[in-house]
């Protein structure tokens, strides 16, 4: 058993992957000379800083590798949020168009619509929020249909992070292309659950996020295809080809590394059935628990592995988990003053506000077991039958 495992043995039954990953120890592990013996800066030129450059370009290689991408297309960031908006705000001020178009769609993570809704405001841009289906999915026709000769990117997700939807990337990212606009892809959720090939996909920017795979926050990286320009988000030194000035954290690219290697050989080995198998699992013995009370929000095969958003008769979703601290876990709505909202998301989706504030989260990951299972299902079952409204 991993250190990492013994201390989440040590605490609730953790089902909310999707929000972090605990760091693997052999990540910590791999980055710790950087914080102390190789102290050195990368971009000297005197013995301090050779071994840092290697380890620098060592992880570049490694999280390249993961994408199907070459080394010299990743540039390392700070966060998932600062990869997007390098992506975003970098292609369509690179553009240098007077009124540029964007599309993008409406579930998608905050720092997309966000920094969409900054570039309106700030910099005259024109955004189309394209709307999704009853599982969240984006429609390619509503692509192909909100298309014009002023669309300079489109930004769609490859997974949702509420329910695990996986949007149809590589044809959305086609048509984008033959339409001669760029194609960007948040894939935090997705990265190191499910394989990945940006040549497959066809995208032009792809970003990936270290604590949705076991590295620690604070470090994340952004594909940029060759040949892609864009407008740097922090001047300065010319680090990172020029588009992220400042001092590499050689440490947290380290370990961005290490977690990016071993989502690879987890992917080859069939983690991601084995996780698949055990989300099921806890799917099948709720419903059978439940008969008739638990509704699955987004599509029943074309998700995450790793992800069940259900929603429970006759219990909201924050008073279940309420009833239930012996479980971590999530469920998307957001709380105002103590007002419950419906998550947005689950909104977009046509679901009605007692099924959105019924919804519930379930994230699995690394560490998680049968045991685990066991425990959700009992815990969950039993608060959901002597707490539920009448």
């Amino acid at each position: 058993m991993t250190a990492a495992h013994r201390a989440l043995d040590g605490g609730p039954v953790y089902l909310d992957y999707n929000a972090t990953t605990p760091v693997d120890p052999r990540v910590a592990e791999a980055a710790q000379p950087y914080l102390a013996r190789w102290f050195g800066n990368p971009s000297s030129g005197h013995a301090y800083a050779a071994e840092p450059q290697r380890a620098l370009a060592r992880a570049r290689a490694q999280v390249a590798a993961l994408l199907g991408a070459e080394a010299g297309e990743m540039v390392f960031a700070g966060s998932g949020s600062e990869a997007d908006n390098l992506a975003i705000r970098g292609a369509v001020l690179a553009a240098k168009a007077d009124r540029p178009h964007v599309i993008t769609q409406v579930t998608e993570h905050p720092a997309v619509l966000e920094t969409c809704r900054a570039l309106e405001r700030l910099h005259g841009a024109d955004v189309t929020y394209l709307p999704v289906d009853r599982h969240g999915l984006v429609a390619p026709a509503d692509l192909q249909a909100a298309l014009t000769p002023c669309t300079v990117l489109v930004t769609v997700m490859a997974a949702n992070n509420e329910t695990g939807a996986l949007q149809p990337i590589a044809e959305l990212a086609r048509i984008t292309r033959e339409h001669g606009a760029l194609f960007h892809c948040d894939a935090a959720q997705a990265a190191g659950k499910i394989p990945l090939d940006v040549g497959v996909l066809g995208v032009d920017l792809l970003a990936v996020v270290g604590h949705k795979m076991y590295a620690p926050k604070g470090t994340a990286a952004l594909y940029v295809r060759e040949g892609v320009v864009l407008e740097p988000l922090v001047y300065g030194g010319g680090q990172e080809y020029g588009l992220r000035a400042g001092t590499e954290n050689v440490a947290l690219a380290v370990a961005l590394g290490t977690a990016a290697g071993l989502a690879a050989e987890e992917l080859a080995d069939g983690a991601d059935h084995r996780l698949a198998a055990l989300r099921d699992d806890l799917h099948t013995r709720l419903n059978q628990a439940l008969p008739g009370r638990v509704h699955l929000n987004g599509p029943t095969n074309n998700r995450l592995p790793n992800t069940l958003n259900i929603s429970i008769d006759g219990i909201r979703g924050h008073e279940l988990l309420a009833a239930v601290p012996e479980i971590a876990a999530s469920t998307g709505s957001a709380c105002h003053s103590g007002d419950h909202r419906p998550s947005p998301v689950l909104s977009a989706m046509g679901l009605d506000d007692d099924r959105g504030l019924s919804a519930l989260r379930l994230s699995l990951g690394r560490w998680s077991t049968t045991g685990d299972i066991d425990q959700a299902v009992k815990l969950l079952t039993d608060a959901a039958c002597t707490t539920a409204r009448p």
